[in-house]
């Protein structure tokens, strides 16, 4: 037994354990029913707004509606995400369509970046060329927000902590949820002061709010991109896990990384001198799931230390 190499999903020894139990903290992703839904709720809200922004001649409201489309959008490539990912496997695509929630997090933040950007160049402008505004338009669209970017954010409250492709979808209906807020506050201003300038203002506080809320789902896609080791995961703590193991000599060639936005994994290879059991691996697997929520997992056992592969860290 110098090589023997045992997968976490493999169907021989264990029941196919790693299908069967997912650990506590890891949701299933996030539904394309649910995406669908939010679409259509949130495409119909941003008609409104536009109409009703070109009515009050507010750019604050007129910025809210472009944020809103960015989210539609967004939406529409997280659902699409979410269908990809029940794809099977291919010959060629081995690990399946899984890995399209981080690609569509990835894009999510980017469109949140550009909207962004747009929004302050029309406020900058505004500067130059103040307009009148009517305020109470204004006030009643955006509560109208409110009530559609929270009721939809929270179809993705819950999956959104272990689900980054519903992370990035629940972070664009709550921001756009705290944009709706301010909106109302820009539009009470204008009302009551009659200065047209508060608009653009807004407009700026609404980008600072895009970008604050843009920054870590921007952050966190590019690292899964990237495959690196999913937040909340300690590698560190993980080999120590490994190391800590009845017999292991050795731990090396460890990677840990997402294979979806929900499913992460690893691969390691574990010195063991005196040879490794289908027990024993069982046992590993069962830690790592329990420790770290790691359901997918490929070791490779070795009865002494060989080179590390070219890749490895360590």
């Amino acid at each position: 037994m110098s090589d023997h190499h045992h997968h976490g999903h493999d169907h021989a020894g264990h029941d196919h354990q790693g299908h069967a139990h997912v650990a506590p903290d890891l949701a299933s992703p996030t539904g394309v029913r649910t995406y669908g839904v939010a679409l259509v709720i949130n495409l119909v809200f941003v008609f409104i707004q536009i109409a009703a922004g070109l009515f009050a001649n507010s750019t604050a409201l007129l910025a809210d509606a472009t944020h809103n489309l960015s989210d539609v959008l967004g939406l529409a490539l997280a659902g699409g995400a979410a269908w990809l990912a029940t794809r099977a496997a291919t010959t060629r695509r081995t690990y399946g369509f899984s890995k399209a929630g981080v690609l569509a997090a990835l894009g999510n933040a980017l469109l949140l970046v550009a909207a962004s950007g747009a929004i302050g160049w029309e406020a900058l402008r505004r500067f130059g060329a103040p307009e009148s505004v009517a305020p109470m338009i204004v006030i009643a669209t955006a509560a109208a927000g409110i009530v559609v970017n929270g009721g939809t954010a929270l179809m993705f409250a819950r999956s959104g902590k272990c689900d980054i492709n519903a992370r990035g979808a629940f972070l664009h209906l709550t921001a756009d949820a705290a944009v709706s807020a301010g909106v109302i506050i820009a539009g009470a201003l204008i009302w009551l002061t009659g200065r047209s300038w508060i608009d653009p203002v807004a407009s700026l506080v609404i980008v600072m709010v895009i970008l604050w809320g843009a920054w870590g789902l921007l952050k966190d896609s590019l690292d899964l991109a990237m495959d690196a080791a999913p937040q909340g995961i300690d590698v560190d703590a993980v080999r120590a896990k490994l190391s800590g193991l009845p017999g292991v000599a050795a731990v090396h060639d460890l990677h840990v990384w997402a294979m979806s936005a929900t499913e992460p994994a690893l691969t390691a290879h574990l010195v063991l001198p005196e040879g490794g059991s289908d027990d024993f691996l069982n046992l590993a697997e069962g830690e790592l799931r329990a420790a770290f929520g790691i359901t997918h997992v490929t070791l490779q056992i070795e009865r002494a230390h060989r080179a590390p592969c070219a890749h490895a860290h360590v």
